[in-house]
């Protein structure tokens, strides 16, 4: 049975139907219907084998799918809004980096590891924002101790009036009579709540503070950055925890110290075990790897030779992990067998054909998404929420100008962008990267000189700016 976590996140999954999904990935994404439909089921049978009966529940494999289409299509662009819809463990991967095991480089099962880190990542952050509140009471204790010092208390057994612990009393107001000590308690603890106050109010962020702060050796850092090779980031854990904790005192601002303390105090309140059981079974039940640029290992009859030595080595290597096979990992096992693998490729040199027929029978949907025109160009910079116009626009607003786009502007913009991609290499909408940047570069140069007077992007001012390089073909290869 799903641990209870689990549970939380397929009760999110069970809010989305295939047609809801469709409907997210519609708020960024302009067309590709049969793309967006094929992830939308594969997502929910995600949820559907969950609730199957437990008898066939193992024997419900993933359909895996390969997207596949020209480049600036939306296809890694799918991917990701993918995850952030579904709030499943998620790593996307170029199949290009990946190297035969024997070679030089990433072997396939590294995808494997970044989808167990990223999960471990996202348990802890679920972990935290639980014990977000008390983490930050806690905190906020620690900053008041570092700030005001509780009074110092005489050593117990001491004899009154000997030596730093002589007591004396004071007459209050009202005639009655006190100890310094006491009286020393009840000015510390109003002190203490005003400071208290004005660190909530965010008055005292620029104070500085002495906090102490784990310290690693260079050299296990230094195992443990990216680059380093396969495995070594393990052998540096395993290090760094056979290691004595060392400890050294920084003085840091309080906003400075608030992160640090906050972090040691997850770490308490945090049971990391917990976190990586959880984290393993989301990654065994709900998993999803975005094989991105599956198309570079997918090499033609009699391709042998230089850096294509190796591409049929790692289709072979990948058909086990696709299949379902065990992978160790620092977490522990980890089971592939309901991990669901999202391919994508342009496949302009190679065809999903020349992929080994192994690894074509474990990936048996396919969807083409079909190259975009200059319509889809017009509805990409008006419809979706991050439409290139709505980006420019806050640009432009955070200098304290207006910028608007009319119709008979945007409609040349993409005449342009689909004319260039006609006449050069197709790349898709990235293609309106480049021509909203060259159409935008002196507005964006002189906007702070400028002043805030409203900007008005129609046609003519689009072809009075790019005619002529979109019309000079020697231009147009360096700029467009």
């Amino acid at each position: 049975m799903p641990s209870p976590r689990t549970e939380q996140a397929l009760a999110r999954l069970a809010d989305l139907s295939p047609r809801k999904i469709v409907a997210e990935l519609d708020r960024y994404i302009v067309g590709q219907a049969e793309a967006k439909k094929a992830v939308a089921i594969a997502l929910r049978n995600r949820w559907r084998r969950q609730r199957a009966p437990e008898g066939i529940r193992d024997e419900i494999a993933p359909n895996n799918i390969i997207l596949i289409g020209p480049t600036g299509v939306g296809k890694t662009e799918i991917a990701r809004r993918l995850a952030k819809l579904t709030g499943a463990p998620f790593v996307k991967v170029e199949a290009s980096k990946f190297t035969e095991v024997g070679y030089v480089g990433r072997d396939v099962e590294g995808m494997v590891r970044d989808l167990v880190e990223n999960a471990v990542e996202m348990m802890r952050s679920e972990r935290e924002q639980e014990v977000e509140d008390l983490a930050n009471d806690r905190v906020d204790e620690r900053l008041l101790d570092l700030l005001l010092p509780a009074p110092v208390e005489p050593a117990p057994g001491t004899a009154p009036g000997t030596g730093d612990a002589q007591r004396v009393f004071v007459a209050g107001p009202e005639g009655n009579v006190t100890q310094d000590q006491e009286l020393a308690r009840e000015r510390h603890k109003r002190t203490r709540e005003k400071l208290k106050q004005l660190l909530r109010d965010g008055q005292l962020e620029q104070r500085e503070v002495e906090v102490e702060v784990a310290q690693t050796a260079p050299m296990i850092d230094a195992m443990g950055q990216q680059g380093a090779p396969e495995g070594m980031g393990n052998f540096a854990d395993m290090l760094s925890e056979l290691m004595p904790k060392r400890t050294k005192k920084r003085t840091v601002a309080v906003a400075e110290a608030r992160r640090i303390l906050l972090d040691q105090e997850f770490d308490k309140l945090i049971n990391l075990d917990d976190v990586v059981a959880d984290a393993l079974e989301r990654v065994e039940s709900l998993g999803i790897i975005f094989l991105d640029e599956i198309d570079k290992i997918a090499g033609g009859k009699g391709d042998f030779g230089g850096p294509d030595v190796s591409r049929e080595g790692v289709q072979r290597d990948l058909l086990p992990i696709v299949e379902g096979s065990n992978v160790q990992t620092k977490y522990g096992m980890v089971k592939t067998d309901h991990v669901l693998f999202v391919a994508a490729g342009a496949f302009h040199v190679s065809k999903p054909s020349d992929l080994i027929p192994e690894l074509q029978g474990r990936f048996p949907i396919r969807v083409e998404l079909k190259p975009l025109t200059e319509a889809d160009f017009v509805r990409i910079m008006t419809e979706p929420e991050n439409a290139l116009t709505k980006q420019y626009a806050a640009l432009v607003g955070a200098e304290g100008a207006q910028l608007s786009f009319t119709e008979d502007g945007i409609a040349e913009i993409a005449r342009i962008a689909a004319k260039v991609n006609a006449r050069m290499e197709n790349i898709g909408a990235r293609r309106l990267h480049t021509v909203m940047t060259t159409l935008l570069e002196e507005l964006l140069y002189e906007l702070p000189e400028r002043g805030t007077a409203p900007e008005v992007v129609d046609g003519a001012a689009v072809r009075a700016r790019l005619s002529a390089i979109a019309d000079d073909e020697d231009l147009r290869k360096y700029i467009l």
